[in-house]
């Protein structure tokens, strides 16, 4: 599955970046979506990037811990797990945005593109599962997946309000949140077996 997003999501950027008009159809805009019912773009957002490296980057990210995501589905829960990581994967694309949403209904010239949002979710269920696995901070530092997980959330936090870049930060940090949460909200009887293995090695 993941292997399936990625494919169609490089390919709708692709055609994205030779056709701005697709990329102005495509993209988050909270304005058109709330006074003129564009609802699509709640999803197809994440399907479209800013440029090569924006997409490189969700998308080395998405292999690496979606194909994890898989692992841990099939074993938690069987059968079900294909649908559980699309709830997953597109339940983070919408709580990502809520925000902004919000916060940008009536500023038209507010759009936004990228797969981060949904990306960072599944990023934080693989920390939820195996939160004592090591991730490389900066691509180069490896730390335990909790202590990036906090670093992470507090950083997209203070740049979020902060606003002093291009980056839509509040849709990392819902994201993320969400992602973290999703495995309990089906079976919170894992949030038993995350403590356990939280403080196992504390």
């Amino acid at each position: 599955m993941t292997i399936i997003l990625i494919a169609i999501t490089v390919a709708v950027s692709y055609a994205a970046f030779k056709s701005p008009k697709l990329m102005e159809n495509l993209q988050f805009n909270a304005s058109k979506i709330y006074h003129k019912n564009e609802y699509h773009r709640l999803i197809t957002h994440a399907f479209v990037h800013a440029n090569w490296e924006h997409l490189f980057v969700n998308m080395i990210v998405l292999f690496s811990f979606g194909q994890a995501i898989e692992m841990y589905f099939k074993y938690n829960f069987g059968n079900n797990h294909i649908l559980y990581y699309f709830m997953l994967y597109f339940g983070g694309i919408l709580a990502s945005n809520l925000y902004a949403l919000i916060k940008h209904r009536n500023n038209y010239f507010y759009n936004a593109v990228g797969a981060s949002g949904a990306v960072a979710s599944v990023l934080f269920a693989a920390i939820f599962f195996d939160p004592w696995h090591k991730i490389l901070f900066f691509y180069v530092l490896p730390i335990p997946g909790i202590i990036f997980a906090v670093l992470y959330l507090v950083y997209s936090y203070q740049m979020s309000i902060k606003q002093k870049d291009n980056v839509a930060h509040d849709a990392h940090f819902l994201g993320a949140l969400f992602g973290f949460i999703f495995p309990v909200l089906i079976n919170p009887t894992l949030f038993e077996i995350f403590l356990d293995k939280l403080f196992r090695l504390i």
